[in-house]
């Protein structure tokens, strides 16, 4: 990363037992960044746009990169992805689908809209350690993120 800014990583996530999971291999790998969680697209859009509940919270950072399950409640995945692809304001915040979805069809469309990358989630726990491992190491050590935007 660029500067001193601190990476924040945003989970939009409605299973509490995939978050748990996530949470727990982060602490496992020593990883200590800021994270933040909605459970559904439209909580998510709030936070994003600090609407709703998320009016009053200007001290939360914009998020560095954004962990979205497709399959949520409500708005779902794919059109949270497609609007956050359509915002000059959020367009460059990388967007990894974290999805049980295998379907070809919603791997083409996450990429046509601007996903980062397409992750299967694994009930393996082996698996799910090695790909939170490996995406934590790519997004978190390995490649540069953009610096936050002025105006979020």
């Amino acid at each position: 990363m660029c500067g001193n800014s601190i990476q924040t990583l945003l989970v939009i996530e409605d299973s509490d037992e995939d978050f748990e999971a996530l949470g727990r291999l982060m602490r496992q790998f020593s990883v200590f960044h800021p994270i933040y969680r909605c459970i559904d697209g439209d909580e998510a859009l709030d936070f994003l746009y600090r609407e709703g509940k998320y009016r009053e919270t200007r001290q939360i950072p914009r998020p560095s990169i954004i962990l979205l399950d497709l399959n949520l409640p409500g708005t779902d995945g794919r059109e949270v992805l497609e609007q956050i692809k359509q915002d000059d304001s959020l367009k460059t915040i990388p967007v990894v689908v974290f999805t049980t979805s295998s379907n070809p069809k919603d791997i083409e469309t996450c990429y046509q809209h601007g996903a980062s990358g397409y992750i299967l989630k694994p009930m393996d726990i082996d698996q799910l350690r090695k790909k939170i491992q490996n995406f934590l190491k790519y997004w978190l050590e390995t490649v540069i993120l953009p610096e936050e935007n002025p105006s979020f």
